[in-house]
C-alpha cells in the first residue's frame, strides 16, 4: 500500500511540475517563412494543401480493421489451454465470419474499388 501511495504521489508531483513550467517557458512566435512550403528557392505556385481523397480514407480504415483483426487472433495458439478449446475455436471462428462479411460488403458496394 505503500509503495501505491508513494508511486500515485511521484506521478501527481511530476506532472504538477510539468504543467508549471510549461506556462513559465517562453511562447515561441511563428515565423510565416518558415511555416511556408518550399519549392526549390521558387515562390509556391499553388496550395501546399490538396484535398484529402476518401478512398486513402477508407483504405486505411479497412487495414486498421484487418489490423485489429490479427492482434485478436494472434493469442489463439493458448487459447488451447483454456477448459473448453471448441469455446475459443467459436469466437475464433465468428471473429473471422463477421469480418469476411464485412469485407464481402465493402466489395459490393465498390468501396475498393478504385477506379470509377
Amino acid at each position: 500500500m505503500n509503495l501505491i501511495s508513494t508511486v500515485i504521489f511521484i506521478a501527481i508531483a511530476l506532472s504538477t511540475i510539468l504543467a508549471i513550467v510549461s506556462f513559465w517557458l517562453p511562447l515561441m512566435t511563428p515565423d510565416q517563412e518558415k511555416l511556408s512550403p518550399y519549392e526549390c528557392g521558387f515562390d509556391p505556385l499553388g496550395s501546399a494543401r490538396l484535398p484529402f481523397s476518401m478512398r486513402f480514407f477508407l483504405v486505411a480504415i479497412l487495414f486498421l480493421l484487418f489490423d485489429l483483426e490479427i492482434a485478436l487472433l494472434l493469442p489463439l495458439p493458448w487459447g488451447d489451454q483454456l477448459p473448453s478449446p471448441l469455446t475459443t475455436f467459436f469466437w475464433a471462428a465468428l471473429v473471422l465470419v463477421l469480418l469476411t462479411l464485412g469485407l464481402i460488403y465493402e466489395w459490393m458496394q465498390g468501396g475498393l474499388e478504385w477506379a470509377e
